[in-house]
């Protein structure tokens, strides 16, 4: 967090969100970080410039980065408000940047309370085109945040990034030594003689519409024969996570406080996820193999037996501060533009209401796939990206369809190319750049000739979200 040296560090609102995420009275937070309440008080209000002190203290009591609490952390926040002013509906009260970055930044609990009422909004606008709004008024649409929002909203603010559960996963994999059989066996081997748990690969008509399936009563995991060996290898690394790591996940649960049932079953399914591709891909070893292999996605995913949307999800978590990877953003989504995934370690302007620019070759991806392809985008705020996206096949949830076809969209600045095997031959000094927007609905861009192919685009609920939040369908157990 670079700051010229006679510039003073005012960080009252984002110091008085973390000590309220924290659950802390100012009295106790003073008293951690050695100072008085008035003085605490005093900071959180921009009264007092925080000084190094306070910041070295922060991030040792609290193990905060303390690039989180830059001004560049609140982005995020900053485009999902312009994106909300950017409807129709507010083109006449004509809402400046500079305003929108004020409130997100001064008054964030603000921020949250209209992007809560619009999505209400925009859900029950969507009901209405659709023909299915409820029968009654605006009361009849919840208006509180679904589990799905609540989860992403939390991964996001961490920026994808959990150490504990790298930490445990290095050392589960440790123990494991899954050479020479491959993870799968000896993931396989542990559940059965720690855990009395049985892994069978069963038919399909055992299995008609889901992936896997695990028996209490029998402590027995089932996986479908339609699986690929990344799948499997996934589907014991999850059950393992779930079988050694109970205890840590249920107190990670709890310490974000979700609101309620569901959202605490949907975090600890993203956790145990998380756990499991920390023990396939083990955060040191695979931060080492992406610096020496250029990012080479399919060399990596050889080399840790994992899939190719497995290994771009795991190019999203790679921030230790201590050993930092490129920061990536990742988006998944079907031909129609639906997104059923997007994590992000480093900044990118994602579309919170609508689906992705039709601009950006992430679409182009299904019109070849199995190959990957690259483009340098810049978005309406003048940064500019480089951008891979490539195909993946994914098993059906029902007998209907075998497989369904996705795109993944990987990406990163422009400033980190150099790193990636992928830019190799390409003029990053001079670079041929796309202009995209973040939706159609809230593109600056009125000029653009395929404004009217933009594609459905949604992010998808609940309904979905189990599916989307990991690399492999997995509902919690």
């Amino acid at each position: 967090m670079a700051q010229a040296p006679d510039r003073k560090l005012f960080l009252g609102p984002r110091l008085r969100r973390l000590r309220r995420d924290l659950g802390l009275t100012q009295t106790r937070m003073a008293e951690d970080l050695g100072v008085s309440p008035s003085y605490l008080n005093h900071l959180e209000r921009n009264q007092r410039p925080v000084t190094a002190q306070v910041l070295l203290r922060l991030a040792e009591v609290y193990d905060v980065d303390i690039r989180s609490l830059s001004a560049d952390h609140d982005a995020a926040g900053v485009q999902d408000l312009a994106e909300v002013f950017a409807d129709p509906i507010f083109r006449d009260l004509s809402v400046g940047r500079h305003e929108v970055a004020e409130v997100a930044e001064n008054a964030p609990a603000v921020a949250d309370a209209i992007l809560r009422l619009y999505r209400a909004y925009a859900d029950r606008r969507r009901l209405l085109e659709l023909g299915a709004a409820p029968a009654g008024g605006v009361a009849d649409v919840p208006t509180a945040l679904t589990p799905t929002d609540w989860v992403r909203d939390f991964i996001q603010a961490q920026r994808n990034y959990f150490s504990d559960l790298d930490e445990t996963g290095e050392a589960l994999a440790a123990e494991l030594r899954p050479e020479p059989n491959g993870f799968f066996a000896a993931a396989r081997q542990r559940l059965a003689d720690r855990h009395g748990v049985q892994v069978r690969i069963v038919p399909v008509d055992v299995l008609p519409d889901s992936a896997r399936r695990y028996d209490h009563h029998r402590r027995r995991l089932m996986l479908s024969e339609r699986l690929a060996e990344t799948g499997r290898a996934f589907g014991v690394a999850y059950q393992l996570a779930l079988a050694e790591q109970e205890a840590m996940l249920s107190s990670l649960v709890e310490r974000a406080a979700p609101p309620d049932v569901a959202t605490r079953r949907l975090l600890k399914v993203s956790l145990a996820n998380y756990l499991a591709g920390a023990m396939l891909m083990p955060y040191e070893a695979f931060r080492e193999a992406c610096e020496t292999s250029g990012y080479d996605i399919d060399l990596i995913g050889a080399r840790f037996g994992a899939s190719f949307e497995q290994v771009c999800h795991r190019l999203t978590t790679l921030s230790r501060p201590s050993a930092r990877g490129v920061p990536f953003f990742m988006l998944r989504m079907d031909p129609a533009g639906n997104i059923s995934k997007r994590f992000a370690g480093g900044a990118f302007p994602f579309s919170r209401f609508g689906g992705s620019c039709p601009r950006w070759r992430i679409h182009d991806a299904f019109r070849a796939p199995g190959k990957v392809t690259t483009q340098i985008v810049e978005t309406p705020d003048g940064a500019r990206y480089f951008t891979l996206a490539g195909t993946v096949r994914r098993l059906a949830q029902s007998r209907a369809a075998a497989e369904v076809e996705l795109a993944i969209g990987l990406g990163c600045e422009l400033k980190y190319a150099p790193r990636l095997i992928y830019s190799r031959g390409l003029d990053l000094a001079d670079p041929v750049v796309t202009e995209i927007g973040p939706a159609c609905r809230v593109c600056e861009r009125p000029a653009c000739p395929q404004r009217a192919a933009e594609p459905l685009g949604r992010t998808l609920l609940i309904d979905d979200f189990t599916k989307s939040i990991s690399p492999y369908p997995f509902a919690a157990t």
